[in-house]
């Protein structure tokens, strides 16, 4: 495929670029290659992934029990799966190209469920058979419905009966019942790990996870309420409501850690002093459903940029001729918008792949900054995700409001994405309080003599490193300015401080972005994707112009050259559009089951 465009565009192109070596330098995934991928993309392209119109609401969350057993049983090690974030990130990169409720049931059970078992090193070994062969389907209980973003304030307790050496977990009222969690019959037998407070001799010792069966083959089991809760938008999951009154546990239903362990006396033993560090041990295994969430939007909005810009070709519209037709794609007000989107998806991408990489061989010493990275990270990806999937419905028009043609529902469940694992809003005020003393801020930047390119990679990024210090050093202005208590003190410096972490988070993203670069031989390609970060850095500059104005980082003809710059680049590039899309190996079964990809459209 390629863009009608004008003789000048053409002279002013990019040579073109190989997308066998843009689809590897995408899944390059710690050095696996895309073998990492290639299991859950062939997976996704059977009969049982793509779209049935015939389905009602419960049918769907049947399929996507179903479609999670498929999965299953192309793991050759599910422990290993299990214990692997970038295993884990890649399965839901790719399941959530066509489905992003079954995305949702694997990261629950594989991530959150069994994850936290297997992270359970003190207790006795536990047979997790019907687990691993999702005889059973695990689930993940922690927030309740009068606690979401401070859920270490639940209130299901977990009491100790020392006489019969057992548990006794119950919700003591209705804002204490576990929301919103998938524990209806779909899909089968269900167990969960449920977060409670534990009471031994009435003291309270923080939160801790306990191992809950559910239901069985006859339903759910006695002592346990399930309320399925309405449609909700999105790919449909059997969200529930679900209580507890008085459920009994055997000792063995605590999961144990360095957090704490209950000894043959019965007395909890802990080398975490605090509450709250116990309850942020235990479920410790959001972090790493926090890189799963953003890598569930990633695939979804490579997956929509890669169907608009199919359609893009294929949509024929009136030509300034009489009687002549061209592809959408021909416009500059439409392929610019999709080039910036891409432009953006090749940094979330790069972005995610370094943050895991990060997670991963992080050390106890820097665990507390990896985790921050973490978190904003999922932030601005999924962000970034929701508005990269809003413009490729829109360029669809009509046709893409139809689930069947494969866009509808990726907003929705990026929507998802950014409340679960912690609110994008929440996760980013805690990195921001934590950034304005805790992080060394960036050095004072050197100021635009005019000589500079605004096409040097190098340049741009300083710039950008200046915004990220105007901000940083405002922050802390204005917590010191402020007046009252300490919530006080934060809502005065509240907007610059997730400023900073916006700022910030994008230098690390055009710092990965800088580092996938590094990696390609192929000269054509290698100078298509420079000036694809280009534009990247470009577009994040443009808004900040003023502030690096005054701050005399760039010059009033600098300032003033931003447009053309922008144009240029988007000249360039717009003949490759198709080539770096294709790149994103959305599997062609699921591109071709897509009608408005099938039917005639000129």
């Amino acid at each position: 495929m390629s863009i009608i465009i004008s003789a000048s565009t053409r002279r002013a192109s990019l040579p073109t670029p190989r997308p066998g070596e843009l689809t590897a330098v995408l899944f390059r995934d710690g050095g696996t290659g895309p073998d990492l991928h290639a299991t859950w993309r062939k997976t996704i392209s059977t009969d049982l992934f793509r779209h049935d119109t015939g389905l009602d609401v419960e049918e769907r969350w049947q399929q996507a029990y179903d479609r999670l057993r498929a999965l299953n049983e192309e793991v050759p090690c599910v422990r290993d799966l299990a214990g692997d974030p970038r295993s884990l990130a890649a399965l839901h990169e790719w399941t959530s190209v066509v489905d992003g409720a079954t995305a949702t049931v694997a990261g629950i059970h594989y991530n959150l469920f069994l994850g936290s078992l297997l992270d359970d090193t003190v207790s006795p070994a536990r047979d997790l058979a019907e687990f691993t062969a999702l005889a059973a389907t695990g689930t993940f209980l922690c927030t309740e419905h009068a606690h979401g973003n401070d859920a270490a304030a639940l209130e299901t307790t977990a009491r100790y009966d020392r006489e019969r050496d057992e548990f006794v977990l119950h919700t003591p009222h209705e804002g204490a019942r576990k929301y919103m969690p998938n524990t209806s019959p779909a899909g089968g037998p269900k167990t969960a790990v449920v977060a409670a407070r534990l009471l031994v001799d009435g003291r309270d010792e923080g939160v801790f996870l306990f191992l809950t069966p559910l239901s069985d083959r006859r339903g759910t089991l006695p002592g346990i309420t399930v309320t399925i809760l309405p449609d909700r938008i999105g790919s449909p999951v059997d969200h529930c409501v679900t209580g507890f009154d008085h459920v009994r546990l055997p000792r063995t239903a605590l999961l144990q850690g360095p957090h704490g362990r209950l000894n043959s006396e019965g007395t909890l033993v802990s080398g975490v002093g605090s509450p709250r560090k116990r309850f942020l041990h235990a479920i410790r295994r959001v972090t790493a459903g926090k890189l799963c969430m953003s890598a569930s939007t990633l695939g979804g909005s490579r997956a929509a940029l890669a169907i608009a810009v199919r359609y893009a070709y294929l949509r024929h519209i009136s030509g300034p001729v009489a009687g002549q037709r061209v592809p959408l794609a021909a416009h500059r007000s439409h392929h610019a918008r999709l080039l910036s989107c891409t432009a953006t998806a090749y940094a979330m991408t790069f972005l995610h792949r370094t943050v895991t990489e990060r997670w991963i061989s992080h050390s106890p010493e820097n665990r507390d900054e990896t985790e921050r990275l973490v978190a904003m990270a999922k932030g601005w990806i999924t962000w970034q995700a929701r508005a990269i999937t809003i413009e490729s419905r829109e360029r669809c028009g009509a046709r893409a409001l139809f689930p069947v043609n494969g866009l509808a529902e990726y907003t929705a469940n990026v929507e998802g994405a950014i409340t679960a694992e912690g609110d994008n809003l929440a996760v980013w005020c805690k990195a921001g309080a934590e950034m304005i003393f805790g992080h060394i801020a960036a050095p004072e930047p050197e100021k635009a003599t005019g000589q500079e390119s605004l096409t040097d990679p190098v340049f741009l990024r300083r710039a950008l490193a200046a915004a990220e210090r105007h901000w940083h050093l405002t922050a802390r202005r204005e917590v010191r300015g402020g007046t009252g208590d300490a919530l006080g003190r934060w809502n005065h410096a509240s907007a610059a401080a997730l400023t900073l972490v916006e700022t910030h988070t994008v230098g690390q993203a055009a710092d990965a972005f800088t580092a996938a670069c590094a990696q390609v031989t192929d000269p054509a390609t290698h100078t298509v994707l420079e000036d694809l970060r280009t534009l990247f850095l470009l577009e994040r500059l443009a808004p900040l112009s003023g502030l690096l104005l005054a701050e005399h980082v760039l010059t009033a003809a600098q300032v003033r050259s931003l447009p053309d710059t922008l144009r240029d680049l988007t000249m360039r590039l717009a003949p490759h559009l198709a080539a770096l899309t294709e790149a994103f190996d959305v599997p062609e079964e699921h591109l071709a089951s897509l009608p408005m990809l099938t039917a005639q459209t000129s």
